[in-house]
């Protein structure tokens, strides 16, 4: 009786072992059975299939431990019941509510900028189209990022949240998710190839269930970047570049790796810190910028001054430079929206075929003679 007692209790324990490693099986072969639409992006992953996708964000942030997968299912779809443990997100969306200015161009380029219900610090906002939403008082204020107004959120009910997240920890997000609402990180912030930034266009096509709408917008993007650096590729000069600006008695430049750094080198430029390594920023003393770039031809990217003598003003130093003195000093934070805005931190990344025609233009006139500058100004 004993014996019979004890292969019953065996056998009951043993059917969730044997339950769940069949469900986890189930869930890899079915990612293993689609295809991944994402060619440069390195975050994101989007698996289309009859009746709903598969969206995995596998670098929310620099150096993730962890990936965050969701479902969007389409009316009628049937979700596997290996991939129900995913947040679900019924698609197409009808609203939102989004927490970065680089999502705005993606919004307007698919022609859904009206379902934007929500966003933090408005005033960031410098696209004509989505002014005029706010303006209008359908996009509320919503906090900001890493402290979202919960209570207002949940009064709203959007049907999706993208957010970001900085690492493992964001209560408000843990509450908003807690009280019934749909969250999703999107993280084009930590992409580091001008296309690979650009193709998160995709993410929120997937959201609107544009998928070819989506799919041929970066499609045109990608061709305009592909030609225009083929373009850049027939000079054989490289003029050299200094970039960044002196904080709190240290200079900071773009590192070699850094996404920044890979415009300058595709426009075809000699960037004094190509070779350094890292994605972020490196501090470098005064001295050293000196010894290295006072004769550097071009300066790109200044900070946010907005005239050369606003730049001698801050620090004298700066005049020291063969390129201030030859008034090569191109600044992306003088075009600004209605509300203050910088234009580049908001359009840049979804279109890096404008920022490297800016910089060829800058570099190499000749190869753009009917270039107007975009983002970029000639500090005078």
């Amino acid at each position: 009786m004993k014996s019979a007692v004890l292969r019953i209790i065996l056998f009951l324990l043993l059917i969730p072992f044997f339950g769940c490693k069949k469900s986890s099986e189930n869930s890899k072969n079915t990612l293993a059975n689609f295809d991944n639409s994402i060619h440069y992006a390195k975050g994101l992953e989007i698996y289309k299939h009859n009746g709903f996708s598969i969206v995995k964000i596998t670098n929310p942030w620099p150096e993730a431990k962890k990936n965050f997968t969701y479902i969007l299912q389409e009316k009628n779809g049937i979700i596997p019941d290996s991939l129900r443990q995913f947040t679900v997100i019924p698609i197409p969306i009808k609203s939102i509510v989004v927490t970065s200015t680089t999502h705005i161009p993606a919004l307007e380029l698919l022609g859904v900028e009206n379902t934007l219900v929500g966003f933090p610090n408005t005033a960031y906002i410098s696209s004509v189209k989505t002014r005029k939403l706010i303006d209008a008082g359908k996009v509320r204020e919503v906090g900001v990022n890493e402290n979202l107004n919960t209570e207002v959120l949940i009064d709203m009910k959007p049907n999706v949240i993208v957010s970001f997240g900085l690492n493992n920890s964001n209560p408000t997000l843990d509450n908003l998710q807690k009280s019934g609402l749909k969250v999703i990180l999107n993280g084009d912030w930590t992409e580091q190839s001008p296309l690979g930034k650009a193709e998160w266009i995709k993410f929120f096509g997937a959201l609107y269930g544009l998928d070819p709408k989506a799919n041929a917008i970066f499609s045109e993007i990608e061709t305009a970047y592909t030609s225009t650096l083929a373009l850049a590729k027939k000079t054989t000069l490289k003029p050299t570049v200094l970039s960044g600006t002196i904080y709190q008695e240290q200079w900071y430049v773009p590192q070699g790796e850094s996404w920044a750094s890979l415009f300058l080198k595709d426009a075809q430029s000699d960037y004094l810190w190509a070779t350094t390594k890292g994605t972020g920023s490196l501090a470098v003393p005064l001295e050293t910028i000196l010894e290295k770039a006072q004769n550097a031809e071009f300066w790109i990217a200044p900070g946010d001054f907005s005239t050369l003598k606003q730049m001698s003003d801050s620090n004298p130093h700066y005049s020291q430079f063969a390129s201030f003195k030859n008034k090569k000093v191109y600044s992306y934070a003088v075009n600004k929206g209605a509300t203050g805005g910088i234009i580049y931190f908001e359009w840049a990344s979804t279109r890096p075929d404008w920022v490297l025609k800016d910089l060829i233009k800058i570099f190499h006139p000749e190869l753009l003679p009917n270039h107007k500058l975009f983002f970029f100004k000639k500090l005078e």
